[in-house]
């Protein structure tokens, strides 16, 4: 049994958020699947129970459009009675972007273990590292 983290990061701080995630998963004796969105295949994830999902805010506070945007319009069709956590780092904004990708998962029938996903404003701090990886463990017991 495993959990999927599939993210696409630009600077770093998403990629970090992915890997505490998977540390999480990994703690509660899952193993995690840590890879980049370029790598990886809607119909695949969406076989999985669980995974996790991580993006930066791009633009207009919006999914990053050549590979993460594309990917999550073909998972969308496939995602309800799962179990997703969103995730992912912004420079400005308050976070709509990862609100309206909450918004667009739970309205295609997903279950989201975080509401409202987990941000980080640029790095993310300890805090917030220690909060993607106790989301890694519950996400864990949700496969």
């Amino acid at each position: 049994m495993s959990v999927s983290v599939v993210y696409w990061s630009g600077t770093g701080n998403t990629q970090a958020m992915a890997e505490a995630v998977a540390e999480g998963i990994r703690e509660a004796g899952i193993e995690a699947v840590l890879m980049e969105v370029a790598d990886a295949d809607a119909a695949a994830l969406a076989s999985e129970n669980a995974f996790a999902l991580g993006c930066p805010s791009m633009g207009a506070e919006q999914l990053e459009e050549t590979e993460m945007e594309p990917f999550v319009e073909s998972l969308e069709p496939l995602v309800s009675g799962r179990t997703i956590l969103l995730f992912g780092s912004y420079g400005w904004g308050d976070g709509e972007w990862m609100r309206d990708w909450a918004d667009r998962m739970k309205n295609a029938g997903a279950v989201l273990i975080r509401e409202e996903g987990i941000i980080a404003n640029d790095a993310p701090d300890e805090e917030t590292l220690a909060e993607c990886r106790a989301a890694g463990k519950e996400l864990a017991g949700k496969a």
